[in-house]
Order: C-alpha cells, then structure tokens, then sequence
C-alpha cells in the first residue's frame, strides 16, 4: 500500500484542525502520514495538535520560525513529505471517510498522475451550503478560464511528475500550482464523487469576490505572463462564469461550471 503524504497548513485554527484532524484518522486507508506546519498561531494551536501527535506518530508537527503565508507553509510540507502521493487538505477543511482509498484506486487504476474530485460546501457550523461539479478533465488552457479543481481535493503522483512545489504568493497560490503541473502533463483527472468538505468562512478570500477578481488578474499577467489579450480574455471567462455561479446556481450545475 502506497504512502500518502498529507499536507496541511496551520494558522490560528484551534476552532476546526480538531475536525480536520479526526476526518483524516477516520479514513478506510490507513497508510498516511499527516505533516501539519504551523504558520506561528497565537491561539493554542500548537499545544492542541501536539495532543493528537502525542496519540498518532502518523502525524507530524512542523513549526514555522515567523510567519510565512501558506504557500511557504505547504511547501515546508511537501519538502518533508515521504509518500508517493501528495495530497492537501487545510486546516478549516475534512475529507469523507473513502476519500483516499476511493482517490487512490481511481489514480492507480487508470494510471493518473494527477487528480481532484468534486466537494461539498459547508458553513462553519458545517450546515450543508451546496455541491461543487468537476468536469472529468481538464488542460491547462481550459483551467486559466476558472480554477474548478478544490486544493483539499487534489492528489498528485510523485513517482511520475516529481515533487511540484507552490509558487511563493500569498493567495491563489494553488490555482498556480495546478497550471504549473498542467504545463507538465496533458490533463487532471476529475472523479466524480462528494469525497470533502470545504468550509465557507466570513473572513476568508473567497469571500471577497473584488479581491479574488484582483488576485486572479495577477496571476494571469505576473504569474503565468500571459498577454494583455490573453489576459483580458481568460478573466472575461472567470468573470462570466462567477456571475453564472452566483446568480444561476442551476444552470452552473447543469453546465458543470
């Protein structure tokens, strides 16, 4: 059974890593290891993980001398990690029990290297706020449209395209990520199961819908140093495609957008 690295970013998360934690020992495969890197949290984060860590050796504590931002904290992880396959998960977020053994399967069966899955939306009381559908692939043009890929869904293979690291910004570090990996291989593959539980939050980017708009602009000219053309035409899709999300949320579903 293969190894599973499990990176999980920490940052004043004492109210919901307990869950986070719990619904990783809860999986049906057991061969994981859990590395959870702590981004200097005030809050009694720290003495609240080294309590499971005392109780589980699969799961490993990792703290940050000053903080970093998660994209230094889950690279922290991945650089430390021992398994074939990484996976992501964060620390207001849970996976369903058959996460991994369903992913794995998925990946080992057909020979991917690189996978998501479709999720659950949940509040902080973890009330049910809706579905997310995943195409069942998608490439690296398709993906600078709208990122549809959940980073606590993600699973990459390192036997086959190596360790790929976060590139170093503080926010849609992943969506980078993904399209950095796609510039490697042809497509990721989307399984088509419920497999987690990403947790809506007040305070969080994905709240401010200016500011994601912002973030994604960047990325398109800074990051993947696309033309002012190309620009403007990726973020005319992300932009649409939000709206429809938003205000139609039926036909986001039917068209899986």
């Amino acid at each position: 059974m293969n190894l599973v690295s499990i990176i999980t970013p920490s940052y004043n998360s004492v109210k919901f890593i307990g869950k986070t934690i719990d619904s990783v020992i809860s999986q049906t495969y057991k061969n994981w290891e859990m590395i959870i890197i702590d981004d200097c949290s005030a809050d009694g984060s720290v003495e609240f993980i080294k309590a499971y860590e005392e109780k589980d050796s699969r799961i490993k504590l990792v703290q940050l001398k000053e903080n970093s931002g998660a994209a230094v904290a889950r690279n922290t992880g991945i650089r430390l990690a021992q398994g074939r396959f990484i996976a992501f998960l964060d620390s207001d977020d849970s996976w369903l029990p058959e996460k991994l053994e369903r992913q794995i399967e998925f990946m080992l069966i057909n020979d991917y290297s690189f996978t998501y899955t479709s999720y659950l939306k949940v509040d902080e009381e973890g009330k049910f706020l809706g579905a997310v559908t995943i195409p069942n692939k998608i490439n690296y043009s398709e993906l600078l449209k709208t990122c549809v890929i959940g980073c606590l869904t993600v699973i990459y293979d390192t036997k086959k395209i190596g360790k790929q690291e976060f590139p170093l910004i503080r926010k849609r570090q992943d969506f980078a990520l993904w399209l950095k990996i796609l510039k490697k291989v042809s497509y990721a593959y989307g399984l088509q199961e419920n497999l987690a539980n990403y947790t809506i939050r007040s305070d969080s980017i994905s709240a401010n819908k200016f500011k994601a708009a912002q973030y994604n602009w960047y990325l398109y000219r800074y990051i993947e140093k696309l033309s002012l053309f190309a620009s403007f035409y990726y973020f005319s899709h992300y932009a649409i495609r939000g709206i429809i999300r938003s205000k139609f949320p039926k036909m986001a579903l039917f068209f899986k957008i």
